[in-house]
């Protein structure tokens, strides 16, 4: 199947009430513990960044106390009850992202349509990035957010390196087919296989090589 959007994996976005929480988190099970990033003062959010090999990159993202309300909802769900209530209990993965050249060809896959891509930016970075219309994750996370890098700079240019690399990333859900379909048309069906499943929900897993060894977030 030749690629209609061309993609390669970009970040992992992993939820949490608070950016010290989220990090903590993510020391306590990959045994590396993020470094500040920034705020996003449209979406009154703030991250945390970890490597993960090469361009790659684990994002920590949470709602910034100090940040304004944004016009609409927050990305990465963190606007939705259950989402809200879930990362009550503990940071989770929410998603990933993908990273293209052509993101004006987001139109012509059908998982996208409803999608909107819009200038973002953080300190000296600039990306445009692909929201959906009421800030949800795709496909329960397992479609990813697209994005494209405006510009040679990039998170993981400043990021100290790590002893954690991702490995690949698993996918569940009953409509698997569907998905891996789009998958295919972005040229990521190496990269993340979802498996089908008889049950009602989706589930979104990363493996990761650590100093500990192979570890699921």
């Amino acid at each position: 199947m030749s690629a209609i959007l061309p993609c390669i994996v970009d970040h992992l976005v992993v939820g949490a009430t608070s950016l010290e929480r989220g990090c903590t988190f993510v020391a306590d099970l990959l045994g590396e513990r993020p470094v500040s990033g920034g705020v996003h003062p449209h979406m009154g959010t703030h991250n945390a960044l970890l490597s993960l090999g090469g361009s790659v990159y684990l994002e920590v993202i949470a709602i910034d106390p100090q940040g304004k309300a944004p016009a609409g909802p927050r990305w990465f769900s963190l606007d939705n009850e259950q989402t809200r209530a879930t990362l009550a209990n503990s940071p989770r993965l929410l998603t990933w992202v993908a990273s293209t050249t052509q993101i004006t060809a987001l139109s012509q896959l059908t998982a996208y349509r409803g999608c909107e891509a819009k200038p973002m930016s953080r300190a000296h970075l600039k990306w445009q990035f692909a929201f959906t219309a009421d800030g949800n994750c795709l496909a329960g996370g397992l479609l990813p957010h697209v994005i494209q890098w405006q510009g040679p700079a990039h998170p993981s240019d400043s990021l100290p390196p790590s002893d954690c690399m991702l490995t690949g990333l698993q996918g569940v859900s009953p409509d698997a087919h569907a998905i891996n379909r789009t998958l295919g048309q972005m040229a990521l069906s190496d990269t993340i296989r979802c498996k089908p499943s008889h049950t009602p929900g989706t589930a979104l897993s990363a493996l990761i090589d650590t100093p500990r060894g192979s570890v699921r977030l």
